[in-house]
């Protein structure tokens, strides 16, 4: 592995433990380009997807704060190709209001494969494939 693909999987993972510690939406903007998109492929969670740009991600990051207590990103297995971050990942979250049978305080779990894609260290394209445990 070459020295920038070291460094992305570093601030990969930086960017999930910020997420985890519930920064603020503009502490994780620091992470992204400010043309990065992001799309989530269709879930239980999100039935049609989402396609996001950066305004779409600091707004996401507000409502997931009235949503989650808490979340963590347990990290199965990561892969640097090019310029990409892939991330297997266990995510779990106690929730804060009532998610289909889960009931606030109890825990939702997905499994994540995560394809992170960066420029000059900024995160430029995120695709999200996720799992989630029925709820």
């Amino acid at each position: 592995m070459t020295t920038e693909q070291q460094d992305i999987l570093t601030i990969a993972k930086n960017y999930l433990k910020d997420i985890e510690a519930g920064k603020t939406a503009d502490e994780i903007a620091i992470y992204y380009s400010e043309s990065v998109e992001q799309v989530e492929y269709p879930n239980l969670l999100m039935p049609n997807g989402s396609k996001r740009n950066l305004n779409d991600l600091k707004e996401a990051s507000l409502r997931g704060k009235k949503v989650l207590t808490s979340q963590t990103y347990d990290i199965q297995k990561s892969y640097v190709v090019g310029n990409t971050v892939i991330l297997e990942t266990i995510w779990t979250a106690e929730i804060a209001v009532p998610i289909g049978k889960t009931l606030p305080g109890e825990k939702m779990k997905a499994y994540f494969a995560q394809f992170i894609e960066f420029d000059n260290d900024k995160i430029i394209r995120q695709r999200t494939y996720d799992c989630f445990e029925p709820f």
